[in-house]
């Protein structure tokens, strides 16, 4: 509950301004490592945008176990960024769950903020997830993920949020891959959920989904809950 709590807080703060509120095209960099690569997050919420006439037009720079820092060292997508192509760009690192990694994340989110607003673009760090031997660890993954958006004044993006009100409802949910960390098909499709819910500012419960209608509408409203919007009976 504390978690949702300060998720609306920055959703309040972050907002944005009414013309975003109503974007149906946008132009968005991905910038992360492997958990975002995995079954290609941008293309599921580009195929989210287009199920209700949305467009998403994206660029995915991501390497294996990167952290922002590493991002900022190789330089590939600072140079992307400064084309000034970009209406948001996403950024992650893996769950930065303990002291000296939430600081890192923290740090780093903040310096590639005031990069990202400097070049007309919009800032938004995406919540992950931790190793399924550490699921435990989850709810402080949402909290310095939560802490570092706030701190960086960026939009939050939080996935790792949805993942968690989902395995509330039904711990059998199968989010987690054949190796336990980067996501299943359906873990990358509830973070896509996420992500265009959020940057669309859309509706996202009752979306047409590859899969059993009853997880279907429970990773719907889990991802639509992550987001601060009210849902009756949200494990129905």
């Amino acid at each position: 509950m504390k978690a949702l709590v300060g998720l609306l807080a920055v959703t309040a703060v972050l907002a944005g301004s009414s013309a975003r509120a109503q974007s149906t095209e946008l132009r968005v960099l991905f910038a992360g490592n492997s958990l975002t690569e995995t079954n290609d997050l941008p293309a599921k919420v580009a195929a989210l945008a287009a199920t209700t006439g949305r467009k998403l037009e994206y660029r995915m720079i991501t390497f294996g176990g990167f952290s922002l820092e590493d991002h900022w060292n190789q330089g590939a997508a600072r140079a992307a960024l400064a084309t000034r192509s970009w209406d948001v760009v996403v950024m992650q690192q893996g769950p930065s769950a303990l002291p000296e990694s939430q600081l890192d994340l923290g740090r780093w989110a903040n310096r590639w903020a005031d990069e990202a607003r400097a070049l007309g673009t919009r800032p938004a760090l995406m919540t992950v997830w931790p190793e399924s031997y550490r699921r435990s660890a989850l709810r402080e993954v949402i909290a310095s993920y939560r802490r570092a958006a706030q701190a960086a004044r960026t939009e939050l993006l939080p996935a790792g949020s949805a993942w968690q009100l989902t395995w509330d409802c039904d711990r059998r949910i199968p989010l987690y891959g054949a190796d336990g960390f980067h996501p299943s098909a359906l873990g990358t499709q509830t973070a896509a959920l996420v992500v265009y819910g959020r940057l669309f500012r859309a509706p996202v419960v009752g979306l047409r989904m590859p899969v059993a209608s009853r997880t279907a509408r429970l990773v719907q409203k889990s991802a639509a809950r992550a987001q601060g919007r009210p849902i009756a009976r949200p494990c129905a």
